[in-house]
This record gives C-alpha cells, structure tokens and sequence, in this order.
C-alpha cells in the first residue's frame, strides 16, 4: 500500500539527494559536503518477545542495521516509545536499557527522542549515519556475474510466531533471540575495509555492487528489490540458505505469520521455483525478518576472501548464489 502511495506523491528536485525513496532503498542518503553525507532511517514495531530488555535491544538492533546496510557508520540516534498509561515504568525502563545496550555497542549516541500515550507498546528508533558520498552501497548496482553472500541465518518470523502461540522450544527461541540482537556492524566493517588494522584483513574495501538488509519483505522480497533496482536477475540455491534450528518446524506446524502470507502474495510471481525444492522451503524464503542479515553483491573473485574475512570476525556467511543478465524469471531458485 505504502509503495503504492508514494509513487503518487511528487517529487523533490534536490542534488543533494543521493538515495531516496526511488528504489526502496534501506535508508536516505544526503549529502552534505564533498567527503560528507548523511544516511537516515527509522523503524519501530511491537514487541515480539517477552523480556523487555531484549526487545530493546532487537528494537536498537533492527533500527542500526539499514545504516549498516547503506555502507554507513551509525552517529546518533533518536528514540521512539508509545506507551500505555497504565503501563509499568519498570518495563518501560527495561526497554529502554536495552536499546542502549546495543546503540553503545555500535557507537552510536541516542540524544533524545518522543514518546506518545498508546494502548500497544511500540519502540525503536530514528538513526543519523554518515558516509563518504563516493562510497554508498544501495540496493542498486549489481552486477551480471556477482555472487550473492547473505551474513544471517533465516527463520525470525515463524520462531516469532511460534513464541507468541507458546509453541516455541527453548533452543528455538534462544537461536532466534541470538540473531536478532547480534548487530551488522563487524559485517559493515569487514566490507568497507574498516576493520583492517584490527583482524590483518585488506585496508581497501571489497569490491560490493550492491547491499542490503534483509528484513520485513523476507530474502525474496529484498532480492526482488536488487534485481529491480539494477536491472538483473538472480540465481539463489535455495539448500545454501542457512535457516535457523526450528524454523522449518514451525512451517510444517503452521506457524505463519501474516507478514510472510503477504510477502509471498506479492512477491512469488517473479519467482521460477525448481521443482525439487520443497514447499516448506520455498515458504521460509518469503519469512519476514527482523535485525535479519546482510546481502551482499560481491564481484565473483573476491567473494571466497569476502566470506573468509567475514567468518573470522564471527559472522556466519553463506554464498547463497549468483547475479545474472537480466531474464525471466527475474529470481529463479533451484
């Protein structure tokens, strides 16, 4: 609906505008100088566990990682909270812990924010990144023989959906939690070239086409959105895609939430399915993620080191598949 919106909406003319809502992009790139720009963000949502302090964190998590994502270092942040009236100020204190838990992990500084009266609980935040204008990485920009990386196991949405129907294992729920609150930056770092003097790996940065988070429209939908935005298609090996322990349980149980039913009714007809992969399978592709990982389009002769350099910064990073002229189907998965 929101897509459908603001593509009604005029446009604003302003050079400055690097990346902005165009080819839903993960955030707004300005710039402001020319070694300078801007990245901006904001997300919130309810929460999806129990323990308040872990919501926060997932909340801060989620909302770093578009800054991430963009190539960006996060600089500040602003929160945001609605709150019921006769809420208990404790919970409220633990969410908030939690969220600057993690934005003191990422060395970003929350100076302030706005908090409304609301029945739902909601929080998270609105992130100010910045970047130098000549290295931003969009969603746009892969290249016909890149390989596609993906840094984050999928299954967020269906464990979520298990834990608020009280059907979730222990070993799900904490595999789940793990990987919701564990940041992008080491991976935004090893990518950028960062990370260099700390762990021995390349001071230039990798050659990245394209990058992305994969978050509420699953790896299909932000799949669809690279291939859209740099007029390719995309091969995926749907057995390389790691999955959290769990998840296919929770689809073959049923439990699935609506945002994945809508990902799937939207996004499954630019999709050519081999007929060997299974339909739980095929199901967990379109799986909304929250805090999900990374996608990266990395040119084909760095992406063995890129994956290396990855895993010894502690990240889990799989080659999932490959980009390629653009055809029909516009992502085939075998």
């Amino acid at each position: 609906m929101l897509d459908t919106v603001l593509g009604k909406l005029a446009r604003q003319q302003d050079a400055n505008v690097l990346v902005g809502f165009d080819t839903a992009d993960d955030a707004g790139v300005y710039q402001i100088s020319p070694e300078l720009a801007l990245v901006q963000t904001v997300d919130f949502f309810t929460p999806i566990v129990d323990d308040p302090y872990t919501f926060g964190q997932i909340a801060a998590t989620n909302a770093l990682s578009d800054v991430y994502a963009m190539g960006g270092r996060p600089m500040s942040a602003l929160a945001m909270v609605c709150f019921p009236d006769n809420g208990e100020v404790e919970v409220l204190e633990r969410i908030l812990a939690g969220g600057l838990s993690k934005m003191v992990e990422a060395g970003c500084t929350v100076i302030g924010g706005h908090s409304i009266r609301d029945e739902e609980i909601k929080f998270g935040y609105a992130v100010t990144g910045t970047v130098h204008p000549g290295r931003v990485l969009a969603n746009k920009g892969a290249k016909p023989g890149d390989k596609l990386i993906l840094t984050k196991a999928l299954g967020t949405g269906v464990i979520s959906t298990a834990i608020k129907r009280g059907a979730a294992q222990r070993a799900w729920i904490d595999a789940a939690t793990a990987s919701m609150i564990a940041l992008n930056k080491a991976s935004g770092e090893v990518i950028t070239g960062v990370s260099a003097a700390r762990d021995g790996s390349r001071a230039e940065p990798y050659t990245v086409h394209a990058l992305t988070d994969i978050t509420g429209f699953g790896l299909i939908g932000h799949a669809r959105e690279m291939a859209l935005a740099s007029d390719v298609s995309l091969r995926i090996r749907a057995a390389a895609v790691p999955l959290l322990e769990g998840a296919l349980d929770c689809v073959r149980a049923g439990f699935i939430p609506g945002g994945l039913k809508a990902n799937r009714a939207f996004a499954e007809s630019c999709v050519g399915f081999d007929s060997r992969v299974n339909d739980a399978l095929r199901t967990m592709l379109f799986d909304p993620q929250t805090a999900g990982g990374l996608l990266i389009s990395v040119a084909a002769a760095e992406a063995e080191s890129l994956a290396s350099a990855l895993r010894a910064r502690g990240v889990m990073a799989a080659e999932i598949g490959a980009v390629v002229e653009r055809s029909k189907p516009l992502i085939a998965v075998s």
